[in-house]
């Protein structure tokens, strides 16, 4: 007999609710679901920041570059080129003997010179006026790797390499002269004009022209790897300082290469070097 007042749950009657434990699997829903909207976004960020790197500065670059290649080449054409009368004239006094260049390619010997030009050719060059820091004024076409593009004075990232232009190095000497015409390149984003001059082979020819004349340069020799610091290939007489074995020994009528190695890196630097074969006044 049941005893009065006192009331026996059921099998079927309801537990008792523990709210505390609702409130925690709701806030640790909101912070899983927070947690991945923010990595959504943080996705979305860096994809536009790739396809903004690989894409858009090379689209912008390389429509830049073409537009002052043609500005170029149409200021030449009316004799009212830029950079006209500031180093221009770079190429007078070498004379015939741009074809030491060829004979200067040999450069397996272990006494290399280093350092800059010397006294009288950088007196020289100072007579004859250099282009303005930054100022567009030759155009460096590549034909096997369908290349055209300018040539600045300096390597700055700014105001000349994120702009799609080559740039010429400080202190090197210009196109046609006897020496070293030291250019740098972006490999890849900013148009990217040197990402293929690995494919560069001994003969292929390398075509720089200015207000003053064309001068061809034929690849002579490539230095795949080498520190971001080896000044020496660019020097007068160039020959790597890390690398001994890579470059030349004895004066001549040099173009150097430089870009960052491997791709999408800047930790080294690939080189490729030729010498010169011809020049023609304008």
């Amino acid at each position: 007999m049941r005893a009065p007042g006192i009331v026996r749950r059921g099998l079927g009657a309801p537990g008792v609710v523990d709210h505390g434990t609702r409130r925690r699997r709701a806030a640790y829903r909101r912070v899983v679901w927070g947690g991945g909207e923010v990595l959504v976004t943080v996705g979305l960020l860096l994809l536009l920041l790739v396809v903004h790197q690989l894409w858009w500065t090379n689209r912008q670059a390389r429509e830049g570059a073409e537009r002052k290649v043609q500005a170029l080449e149409k200021g030449w054409g009316s004799g009212e080129g830029e950079g006209k009368g500031e180093g221009q004239e770079q190429g007078a006094g070498s004379g015939s003997g741009a074809s030491a260049g060829g004979g200067a390619s040999s450069g397996s010997g272990s006494g290399a010179s280093g350092g800059g030009g010397s006294g009288a050719s950088t007196g020289s060059r100072r007579a004859q006026g250099t282009p303005r820091s930054s100022q567009a004024y030759a155009v460096l076409s590549i034909p096997r790797l369908g290349l055209r593009v300018p040539v600045a004075e300096g390597v700055g990232k700014r105001d000349v390499l994120n702009k799609g232009y080559v740039g010429h190095y400080p202190h090197t000497q210009q196109a046609g002269q006897a020496g070293n015409f030291a250019l740098a390149g972006h490999r890849n984003t900013h148009g990217e004009p040197f990402r293929y001059i690995n494919r560069l082979r001994r003969g292929d020819e390398i075509d720089v022209e200015t207000a003053a004349g064309r001068y061809v340069y034929v690849v002579d020799k490539t230095l795949p790897q080498t520190s971001a610091n080896d000044g020496g290939v660019i020097r007068e007489v160039p020959r790597s300082t890390v690398r001994p074995g890579y470059g030349y020994s004895a004066p001549g009528y040099y173009i150097t290469l430089t870009t960052c190695t491997p791709e999408y890196t800047s930790g080294y630097r690939l080189v490729v070097w030729g010498t010169l074969t011809s020049m023609r006044p304008r």
